[in-house]
């Protein structure tokens, strides 16, 4: 089958999904995070043109979302006030334009150089919009943000967006168009030049480009379609504030980018669907979800730096060949100790949390796997420790066992 005819399908696959997803999941809260999850899908593979594509670590992407989202708020006002025939779905194009404008201003400054400079001039400049958005409150709207209604627009083949229903199947529109356009500019002699740009910059400088003017083109682009994000949040939530442009937002993208893989143009896809899910479920949950997302990005950079796409990647040629299952054994032998391990550590974090943070107001008396206990006994810790230690060391066991198996199944697969 030729590539042409999968990615055909892999589309076709994709543009399915986004179309029956509410029929699967048609609750309220899954249509919410649904259409977060569209808007962040679009954030982050904006974001890995510059990371994965370019081989560009930036510390403030979050300027140009925030900034398409602002300009595309006050455009819902503008418009909305003076009565425009102007239809909600063409409010993601003043986001592209906002975010194609700022990154050709910003961008011509940030591109000059690459590495570790390029990092720390993006970083400066996501603190110095930052900063201003406290100051020019006229834009910006202060602490309380600007808010909008999209239901005020013209209505689009009688179709008001007020909804959520309707308002996930815009973002899902918008989703689909902008993921084909980035996925097809990476098939591009351009979307090349970027990965020789980040590969060996000297090499693609010798044969004639600018890697100045490439990394200049790619940060445009990338800030384009950051734009389009900002908007959609912008309709979306109906409010636009600093947050959006914040260091945190920032940190957001690029957890998800690094935690569903950079290597991969899928893998931004899936790092945003599990970190919007995580962080929308976790919250109800625990009070120290934000704990555990910094706990999974260092993980992930210790022991899976290809991230979720890369481990996925690394099964496919057994896959192919049928050797997958070979893995099978060792897979299921590994998860008693990664179960225990994985209790043990939630455990010891929540204890500590309730410790530390709530036990003077609440007690220590708290309730963990519908168990309760108190906090202050040490029987809870030297429970949750050994878990914790036993399953680690359970797994230092089991690991030459998957090498072993690992090297079994590939073996095979090379001889048939």
């Amino acid at each position: 089958m030729s590539e042409t005819i999968r990615t055909t399908i892999a589309f076709a696959l994709f543009a399915i999904a986004l179309a029956l997803a509410p029929v699967v999941f048609p609750s309220g809260l899954a249509l919410t995070m649904m259409s977060l999850m569209g808007v962040m899908i679009i954030f982050a593979l904006s974001y890995n043109m510059l990371l994965g594509q370019t081989g560009l670590l930036s510390f403030g992407h979050a300027v140009y979302y925030g900034l398409g989202g602002f300009c595309a708020a006050h455009a819902m006002n503008y418009v909305a006030r003076n009565k425009l025939g102007v239809p909600l779905p063409a409010i993601p194009i003043v986001g592209a334009v906002a975010g194609l404008f700022f990154g050709a201003l910003l961008g011509a400054v940030s591109t000059r150089r690459a590495g570790t400079v390029f990092s720390m001039i993006s970083l400066g400049i996501g603190e110095l919009v930052a900063a201003f958005a406290g100051i020019q409150r006229s834009f910006f709207g202060g602490e309380d943000g600007i808010a909008t209604n999209r239901v005020k627009l013209a209505p689009f083949f009688g179709y008001k967006f007020g909804p959520q229903i309707q308002v996930y199947y815009l973002i899902a529109f918008w989703c689909f168009v902008c993921v084909a356009l980035m996925y097809m500019l990476t098939r591009t002699p351009f979307g090349r030049m970027c990965n020789a740009v980040r590969d060996n910059p000297e090499r693609a400088e010798f044969v004639g480009y600018s890697t100045q003017r490439v990394r200049f083109q790619a940060f445009m682009l990338s800030a384009m379609f950051a734009g389009v994000a900002g908007a959609l949040a912008a309709i979306n939530f109906e409010l636009m504030n600093s947050q959006a442009i914040g260091a945190g937002t920032s940190g957001q993208v690029l957890l998800m980018t690094f935690v569903g893989g950079i290597g991969h143009f899928f893998g931004p896809i899936l790092g945003a669907m599990l970190i919007t899910f995580l962080q929308i479920s976790l919250s109800d949950i625990t009070k120290a979800w934000m704990l555990y997302f910094g706990l999974l990005f260092i993980l992930v950079v210790m022991f899976a730096p290809g991230g979720i796409a890369g481990f996925l990647s690394i099964h496919q040629p057994l896959l192919r060949n049928g050797r997958i299952f070979k893995l099978a054994p060792s897979y299921l032998m590994a998860s008693v100790p990664l179960v225990a391990l994985v209790l043990g550590m939630i455990a010891l974090i929540e204890m500590a949390h309730h410790m530390l943070v709530e036990a003077a107001s609440d007690g220590a008396k708290m309730r963990l796997f519908g168990l309760a206990f108190d906090g202050a006994s040490p029987l809870p810790w030297l429970v949750a420790a050994a878990l914790f230690f036993g399953g680690a060391f359970g797994l230092k066991l089991v690991w030459p066992r998957i090498d072993e198996a690992w090297a079994v199944a590939q073996a095979e697969g090379k001889k048939a």
